[in-house]
């Protein structure tokens, strides 16, 4: 069987055509019409995909894609009707990996599941990333410096661990938003610089380290020495 898609969508005519043209593209496809339903298949099955809507009968997207966060990190692209920057806020902190708003070209959507899919072969599970006392743990979504936990949202942690795979190395803010957002901005958002300063909130502030050093025009790097 090839990559599994499910999607939880209560538009049943929408539902049905990104199923056929995801099919068409040699996916697996299950769908779900209600929240419920969706969040006892993602429970009960593998799995490598889910398109899950925000707006669902019986328990809505983003407390499904929060229940789905306590056992599984399968990459999940949310659909919304809706272009609501809290929502966009409120699905990738809760851990979503992208976010498409509806009306949208199946290019588009089919390009995003390319990159999710990509992201989350990336690294290897077990392959725990460290610099000096930091640790983190891409299985366990765990990171630690000295013993220490720290508690990071989804996008943080994806940030975090895509600067520790490249360590020693300068990445660029492109860099970062095709590798970690999955998709391309149109070079105006601030999204990295924005949370680089959230993890140096979280981990330099708190620890009294420097562990993510900015290279001015270029990008960020983290090193060992740091």
């Amino acid at each position: 069987m090839g990559t599994r898609i499910l999607i939880i969508e209560d538009e049943v005519k929408f539902a049905r055509f990104v199923e056929m043209e995801l099919t068409y593209e040699g996916y697996s496809v299950t769908k779900a019409y209600d929240g419920r339903t969706g969040l006892e298949l993602a429970e009960g099955e593998q799995f490598d995909l889910i398109l899950l809507d925000v707006m669902l009968p019986g328990l809505n997207g983003l407390e499904v894609l929060r229940r789905i966060r306590r056992f599984s990190e399968v990459p999940i692209i949310m659909l919304t009707a809706r272009d609501s920057v809290m929502d966009k806020v409120s699905g990738l902190d809760l851990g979503a990996d992208d976010y498409i708003t509806k009306p949208f070209a199946i290019e588009e959507l089919l390009a995003r599941i390319r990159a999710a899919l990509r992201k989350q072969s990336r690294s290897p599970d077990g392959n725990v990333l460290t610099a000096g006392l930091l640790r983190l743990d891409p299985a366990r979504r765990q990171v630690t410096y000295d013993g220490t936990p720290i508690d990071l949202t989804k996008r943080e942690f994806d940030v975090l661990q895509y600067l520790l795979e490249n360590k020693g190395i300068v990445v660029s803010r492109d860099a970062l938003l095709e590798n970690v957002w999955g998709f391309d901005f149109d070079g105006q958002t601030n999204a990295v610089d924005v949370y680089i300063r959230f993890l140096r909130s979280k981990i330099d502030e708190v620890f009294g380290i420097q562990l993510i050093s900015t290279v001015r025009g270029v990008g960020y790097v983290i090193r060992d020495d740091d």
